[in-house]
């Protein structure tokens, strides 16, 4: 889906900003900003000097697909054209250049005319839930082209979510009611909707696919990763889940699964599905979380739509306070482009241990994350909640246990220095859902526009001096 800007030129005729470029030079840099982030630009034919044009030039824009208007204030411009557009359902950012000169005649007073339609726009939408986003600069400074990139990065991912599609097969994990999810809440906030598939249809069809299709896939899964001590029939029972999935996903416009990978699928037919997850997210960019988990697939979705790959689902699994480190880990899937070196294909550890059979219910992937910084995140709470915290993968003196994982240190929460104690605490004091996604980079302050404009309730992680006795916090 591609992410539409409008931009609106606006200034009333007592002003210069063709005079001084203002206008060509802003929508020429809003172009190539656009283009660059894959996005498009459309803008309105006049330039409103009034209630009635203001209306005709967001109607041109809207008509042409626009997610998100920009008002551009050239020159002075009249309230009536901010209170229009602001009242209109739909992000907003108003933006204003700074002034050719400052001696003589004033040439285009926008700033004031800035601080005008802000106070304007505060009387005519609720701010909290539809922000109106200021702008201010010469359209080549560089930090406002990354105030604006920003922009269009956070609100690509409302744009993403906003009627995207979550196949949910077999439901929740048993006794996992940390995650369950309240559809109808996740849809008026987010636009994502859930559809639940009974468990049967998708092992049904893993029967049906002919054999050359299984052993391509086989091919093309071997050529990835090395296959260790996963035997011939669980590898076939992978690349029939792989193709059973990927052809449900297709055939329901699914963007993102969400697979109760335990225990049905052990009892029939016998196997376990994580490689299967990990080859759709690496092969397939299809998003899928493990044990059901909703919120989990939905925070793939906007670490996607912000990065462009689909993060690793984990575990916060082992965290080691007084080193100030956190394991990042889970047993299921996870795509192999953050690995460290070459991924393998194992036999899972865990399901059929102590059993006369052994851990035998391949496969899953196991390596550890490439060093370098990562950001970790969920949206929780059926859609009302942010967490996050960006970090670095290390070294540390053990590797991690075997599946996806590594050590995560040097942890920061919007620019603000954090240790392994806040964010556990936090994690435990806001009872925050795991699973957790893992994903390469920094990306804490695109989150946090995102979160404002999906008025999302940041869940913040507070410094502590100690990790143990913690009162609740909401």
């Amino acid at each position: 889906m591609t992410f539409t800007i409008g931009l609106i030129k606006a200034s009333l005729p007592s002003y210069f900003p063709e005079k001084h470029g203002v206008f060509e030079q802003a929508e020429s840099a809003l172009g190539r900003l656009v283009a660059e982030e894959g996005a498009q630009l459309v803008v309105a034919p006049d330039v409103p000097m009034d209630a009635s044009q203001a209306r005709q030039a967001m109607d041109a824009v809207l008509a042409q697909g626009a997610d998100f208007v920009i008002l551009l204030h050239g020159g002075f411009t009249m309230g009536d054209v901010a209170r229009v557009l602001a009242s209109y359902d739909v992000p907003l950012g108003f933006w204003a250049t700074p002034e050719p000169s400052h001696e003589g005649d004033i040439q285009l007073n926008n700033f004031v005319s800035l601080n005008m339609s802000m106070s304007i726009a505060r009387g005519v939408r609720d701010l909290q839930a539809s922000p109106v986003r200021w702008y201010f600069g010469a359209p080549d400074d560089a930090a406002l082209q990354g105030v604006l990139r920003q922009t269009i990065q956070a609100l690509g991912m409302c744009t993403a979510l906003r009627g995207s599609r979550i196949g949910v097969v077999g439901g929740l994990a048993p006794t996992f009611y940390n995650m369950a999810v309240r559809e109808e809440e996740l849809f008026k906030r987010l636009g994502v909707e859930v559809e639940h598939v009974d468990m049967h249809q998708l092992t049904q069809a893993m029967t049906g696919f002919a054999g050359d299709a299984v052993a391509r896939e086989l091919t093309a899964m071997a050529a990835a990763a090395d296959v260790d001590g996963v035997s011939d029939a669980q590898m076939n029972l992978t690349a029939r889940m792989v193709l059973a999935l990927r052809e449900l996903a297709k055939a329901n416009r699914y963007d993102a699964l969400a697979v109760s990978d335990w225990p049905a699928l052990q009892q029939d037919p016998g196997f376990h599905p994580g490689a299967a997850f990990s080859w759709l997210e690496e092969h397939d960019q299809i998003p899928v979380a493990s044990e059901g988990d909703v919120m989990g697939a939905v925070t793939q979705l906007a670490v996607k739509a912000m990065t462009g790959q689909v993060g690793c689902l984990l575990d916060m699994t082992s965290p080691q306070l007084a080193e100030d480190r956190i394991l990042m880990w889970h047993g299921g899937g996870g795509p192999l482009y953050l690995a460290d070196g070459r991924a393998r294909w194992i036999n899972h550890p865990m399901i059929g241990r102590g059993t006369e059979q052994g851990p035998i219910y391949g496969a899953i992937a196991d390596y550890c994350f490439a060093l370098g910084p990562v950001t970790v995140l969920r949206i929780g709470r059926s859609g009302a909640s942010r967490f996050s915290f960006e970090a670095q993968v290390i070294k540390a003196p053990e590797s991690g246990f075997t599946g996806c994982r590594g050590w995560v240190s040097g942890f920061a929460e919007n620019g603000e220095t954090r240790s392994a104690h806040d964010i556990v605490g936090a994690v435990l004091d806001h009872g925050v859902e795991h699973h957790f996604v893992l994903v390469s980079g920094h990306w804490d302050q695109v989150l946090a526009e995102f979160g404002e404009w999906s008025n999302l309730v940041t869940l913040d992680i507070a410094k502590r001096e100690r990790n143990i006795g913690l009162s609740p916090r909401q």
